[in-house]
């Protein structure tokens, strides 16, 4: 699909976009830390319950997800909330939902709006920092403590590791194409070369995979031995 979509951009002399996230999709935390198949109108109807999400998966999954895509070539876009990790409001009080969807089908679609419901900006207020008469969709009330104001300055946050991403991002040689790696592009591990000397790791699976020697200039998840962990994306800067 990466391969195919560049292609196609190139073709009518275009650059090629990335997203993996809008306003009218499930956020990504919540549907990669459920079971593979899992109906998300039935699970929405069910207030996320059934099942329930892992949601420190899903989070996981979702930080390597970004570091997939702001080292492909091109431009990303990144949906609000993406940066913060914030998950599905799966279970929004019926009668705050405005979503046309849930009235037009007599109430068996939940629709849109829990990926809708206002950012977090404070720890504290009522609309934690979004405006000062509250908000059209209720917060969680644990989102304070993934306000920007909580994740700011903190190294391990889904905020920071956007904000470096970029940063680094910022820094990479331009380019257009995508040079995969052979010697490291086998079985879950996605491997290709963002920059001459940036090799970009993602390990789709559980299991750890041996790193190749190099600086890490990022990682989605600590790593703390020679192997990359499951579920976790690197960029790696060559050192041979």
């Amino acid at each position: 699909m990466i391969d195919a979509s560049i292609a196609a951009a190139r073709s009518v002399s275009s650059a090629v976009t990335w997203v993996l996230a809008n306003h009218d999709t499930v956020r990504q935390p919540s549907v990669l830390g459920l079971p593979p198949g899992t109906d998300l109108e039935k699970w929405l109807l069910s207030d996320g319950t059934a099942p329930a999400a892992d949601l420190d998966l899903g989070r996981r999954r979702a930080r390597a997800a970004a570091l997939l895509e702001l080292a492909l070539p091109g431009s990303a876009y990144l949906y609000q909330g993406e940066e913060l990790g914030l998950e599905e409001v799966a279970d929004l009080p019926p009668d705050s939902i405005e979503d046309p969807k849930y009235a037009r089908s007599d109430h068996t679609m939940k629709g849109r709006d829990g990926c809708r419901v206002p950012l977090p900006w404070t720890r504290t207020g009522a609309s934690l920092g979004f405006g000062p008469n509250g908000t059209w969709l209720p917060q969680p009330p644990h989102w304070a403590e993934e306000s920007v104001q909580a994740q700011t300055g903190d190294p391990t946050s889904t905020l920071e590791l956007y904000r470096a991403a970029l940063a680094i991002r910022r820094q990479l040689t331009p380019t257009e194409t995508l040079d995969w790696d052979p010697h490291h592009n086998t079985g879950p591990v996605l491997a290709f070369r963002r920059d001459p000397s940036v090799l970009v790791l993602v390990n789709t699976g559980p299991t750890p995979t041996p790193l190749p020697p190099g600086e890490i200039l990022i990682s989605s998840h600590p790593i703390h031995t020679p192997e990359l962990p499951g579920n976790t994306a690197a960029w790696i800067r060559r050192t041979r």
